[in-house]
């Protein structure tokens, strides 16, 4: 049977795919749910104006993926971290860390997992970070990890609350 996806469907496709499925499939589970609508001439035509509005999205998505890719790059996100003997690090900083730190510092709300780290960081320095932004967008954000007290955002965020009540 030949229907056109109305939702998204995990296995089978996005909003506004053309697809063949098991008869069944479609009478049972994907039809009762909404999920698509039989493939007929009238549906084809409004097929043709969804894909119309997907195409204008996903060019929108990616001007504004680009242009977050561009200010990510000229960025430089400060974390404040308590440092023990050789400059290492008592923990870590996660992607986790950085997101929050480039929300706090910048307003960029970012998804954690969005953001590529091989290991967390563990030394003092500065570290390149690959944030990615959907599409084929990549950019790389620099991250300088500082000891805690030292020169930076620390005071102001101990002054505010965020000591070590907010640490787990």
């Amino acid at each position: 049977m030949r229907v056109i996806l109305l939702k998204d469907v995990d296995n089978l496709g996005r909003i506004g795919d053309v697809k063949d499925v098991a008869p069944g499939y479609a009478r049972n589970f994907l039809l009762p749910r909404g999920l698509v609508a039989e493939a007929t001439p009238g549906q084809m035509k409004r097929l043709e104006v969804l894909q119309r509005q997907r195409q204008r999205e996903d060019a929108r998505r990616q001007t504004e993926a680009e242009q977050l890719a561009t200010r990510l790059g000229e960025l430089t996100v400060t974390i404040p971290a308590r440092v023990g003997e050789q400059g290492r690090l008592f923990g870590s900083v996660t992607n986790q860390d950085v997101a929050a730190a480039l929300k706090e510092q910048h307003g960029i709300e970012i998804d954690r997992r969005a953001l590529e780290l091989e290991d967390p960081i563990r030394t003092l320095g500065t570290h390149q970070v690959t944030a990615r932004l959907g599409g084929n967008v990549q950019a790389q954000l620099r991250v300088e990890v500082v000891e805690e007290g030292g020169q930076g955002p620390a005071p102001a965020a101990a002054a505010a609350g965020g000591g070590d009540a907010a640490s787990p």
